[in-house]
């Protein structure tokens, strides 16, 4: 795991938080000291936290679940959908689809409609349709795409989330609290921590600051998957090691009971009398 540098933190704009009179007290254990009516962050503490989240994303990626990532806001989304890509992750970068989660079997059903309109296109059977009624199907795709389109392969409930700005994904934060789903953040100063499982204590406005912070927590979950492609193929090694010696055993059974045969007929051919 990458260690982590305070002075690029610094350089990012990490460590700004908000207006003080915008201030949650529940961040005062983050906060390091004011200045010109701003929050400064403990970047040592932010650091500590990063390594945290990093070691436990790392186990969830190594378990092979999902993490879902979920970033609306518009200095957020761009960089969550390419780094969330990078690791073959899930992502939410448009609007919170209400129910994600508590309803997912729903948001299944929606994603399905989606590849059923695929599968439509594919066989020939869209061809067929009218002029408006093509049209319909498509805005209908296009609308599932845009929403759903980078969550189509998580058929389960995800391992965790990971949030940018728990104040505006507040429903996704309710939602996973009501399932028992770890929270995974960037908590600003005007935030509460206590609704989140791992805090990164971090300037969650700045596109400088989300992109150093979640080049961190993409390492680790890019390790993690790393590992457990690594185990998979220890796996196999050691199944195909313990079949070899088996084949080979059985080839030397194969080889004494023939010669064991041979014997036989030897001893048959001598004590046989001559005519």
């Amino acid at each position: 795991m990458a260690n982590i540098n305070i002075q690029e933190l610094l350089e990012n704009g990490v460590h700004f938080g908000h207006l003080t009179r915008k201030w949650n007290p529940n961040m005062a254990p983050y906060i390091y000291t004011e200045r010109n009516g701003v929050h400064i962050i403990d970047l040592y503490k932010t650091a500590a936290k990063i390594e945290e989240t990093s070691e436990a994303l790392q186990k969830i990626a190594n378990s092979g679940r999902k993490i879902l990532f979920v970033a609306t806001k518009k200095q957020a989304k761009d960089i969550v959908a390419e780094k969330a890509k990078a690791v073959n992750m899930p992502f939410i970068t448009e609007r919170w689809p209400g129910g994600m989660l508590t309803n997912f079997v729903t948001i299944r059903k929606a994603v399905k409609k989606m590849a059923q309109i695929d599968r439509m296109k594919q066989d020939g059977s869209f061809d067929a349709l009218s002029k408006r009624e093509k049209l319909q199907i498509n805005r209908q795709r296009e609308k599932l795409e845009k929403n759903l389109g980078s969550i189509s392969d998580m058929t389960r409930l995800p391992g965790a989330l990971f949030i940018v700005d728990i104040k505006k994904e507040h429903i996704a934060v309710a939602e996973a609290m009501k399932l028992n789903i770890p929270i995974f953040a960037m908590v600003d100063t005007n935030s509460d921590p206590r609704l989140v499982d791992y805090v990164i204590p971090a300037n969650d406005d700045a596109s400088k600051s989300i992109d150093k912070v979640l080049s961190y927590v993409t390492d680790a979950i890019a390790e993690g998957l790393s590992d457990r492609k690594a185990d998979k193929e220890k796996v196999k090694e050691t199944k195909a090691a313990t079949k070899a010696p088996k084949v080979e055993e059985a080839k030397v059974t194969e080889v004494k009971v023939e010669a064991a045969k041979v014997e036989e007929t030897k001893a048959e051919v001598t004590e046989k009398p001559a005519e």
